[in-house]
């Protein structure tokens, strides 16, 4: 009985309308992939903008219908960095961003998720939320990627300087953030209490 009371409420976590809006946001990055190889740029860009919305609805959702969930917590960041990595990978092979900034980037995000992971393993600790560094490069990754589209079929000089400088910030704020969450797991695991051998 306990058993399908917990996989009721993982089901219903599932078909929470937020969680339904992030799993939308997932399903359409193969759209937007399939969209940069045909280099049907404006409907990648138009795709990516809905896919930011979708983001920003699935926070409000949660907040205005009381449906916070441990599942949503998780699959939201998720979605947010396998959408922001794949265009960069995406538009690295296409030529339009250099190695540099997407080996970066990779580097950044499979560090966070290995520390993470030890961190859980280790001391169970659940808390990951992103710091002021990581707000700042996750919007730097955002503009970075609309400007990179916006420049394939509108390329005024303005959005060149963005597109530009956008880079320049992400690369920037990759190598901050990556120290600072580094060095925030390495003394959240030393202020953690040491197991108690049995």
């Amino acid at each position: 009985m306990a058993t399908r009371s917990m996989s009721l409420r993982k089901t219903a976590q599932l078909w929470a309308a937020p969680n339904q809006l992030t799993l939308l946001r997932l399903c359409i990055i193969p759209f937007i992939v399939l969209a940069i190889f045909d280099q049907s740029y404006r409907t990648a860009f138009g795709l990516f903008i809905f896919a930011g919305i979708t983001d920003g609805l699935d926070g409000s959702l949660a907040r205005f219908l009381k449906q916070r969930t441990i599942l949503g917590q998780y699959l939201d960041p998720m979605a947010d960095k396998l959408l922001l990595s794949t265009l960069f990978l995406v538009l690295h092979h296409q030529g339009l961003i250099n190695r540099l900034v997407t080996v970066l980037v990779f580097a950044r995000d499979l560090g966070i998720v290995l520390v993470g992971a030890i961190l859980y393993a280790s001391v169970g600790m659940k808390d990951f939320r992103p710091s002021l560094f990581g707000k700042a490069n996750t919007l730097a990754q955002i503009v970075a990627l609309l400007t990179v589209l916006l420049s394939m079929f509108y390329a005024p000089p303005f959005v060149l300087l963005v597109r530009h400088w956008s880079l320049v910030a992400t690369v920037v704020f990759t190598v901050v953030s990556g120290f600072h969450y580094a060095w925030l797991g390495t003394r959240r695991f030393n202020a953690s209490p040491a197991p108690i051998d049995e």
